[in-house]
């Protein structure tokens, strides 16, 4: 079974209360206060003419460098060329060095990818826009869920550009194998099965 990660990460980060959004860092330090603070913010990115990627945050804060970003409560929407939505997610927090083409989502993360039908949740997810690779850390656990096929693993890491994921530790779930005729449908008969084992697999549809 393949599919393509919902690789869309575009954002920004970590919270603490009556702090800045920066690594629950106090204003006392210039280098950690805002140049410009907004709540209820809206961004939108266009390439070629058009709308690439729509962002909304609850509080997004910009600093003085120009690469660093950070926002709570977000929500975003990729984009098709054609107008129509690709990838839809939400965060509770979220990082962004611009420069680095490094992003960080925290806390309550759901991305759905709508031509896969694909569901990936999480508490801290890492986006390198130059390698085009998406990774959690060693204990951090994921899940993935397609259809009637979930699983759970930590040490999750996934590539746009070779379209494979994998688990380097235990994962468990679920999940419906192909039938004997090799469509990608479930015979009627067909029980799902779980599954515990370290694994790797591929994103795209056959």
């Amino acid at each position: 079974m393949k599919h393509t990660p919902a690789l869309c990460c575009g954002a920004l980060a970590l919270l603490c209360a009556s702090c800045s959004l920066k690594y629950a860092t106090t204003y006392q330090d210039e280098a950690n206060v805002p140049e410009f603070i907004f709540s209820d913010a809206t961004f939108t990115k266009y390439e070629d003419d058009k709308q690439k990627l729509s962002l909304s945050a609850g509080a997004l804060e910009q600093y003085s460098d120009g690469n660093s970003m950070y926002a709570r409560d977000v929500e975003f929407t990729l984009l098709k060329t054609d107008g129509t939505v690709e990838t839809e997610g939400s965060c509770t927090l979220l990082a962004a060095d611009s420069k680095e083409e490094k992003y960080t989502l925290y806390d309550g993360i759901h991305i759905h990818n709508k031509k896969e039908d694909l569901e990936v949740t999480a508490d801290t997810l890492r986006w390198n826009g130059k390698s085009e690779q998406l990774t959690s850390s060693r204990n951090d656990m994921v899940t993935i869920k397609k259809g009637k096929t979930t699983m759970i693993g930590s040490g999750f890491s996934a590539s746009a550009v070779s379209k494979q994921f994998a688990f380097t530790g235990v994962i468990s779930g679920t999940f419906d194998e192909d039938d004997a005729e090799g469509k990608n449908t479930l015979s009627e008969n067909q029980d799902t099965e779980d599954v515990s084992a370290d694994t790797e697999g591929d994103f795209a549809d056959e």
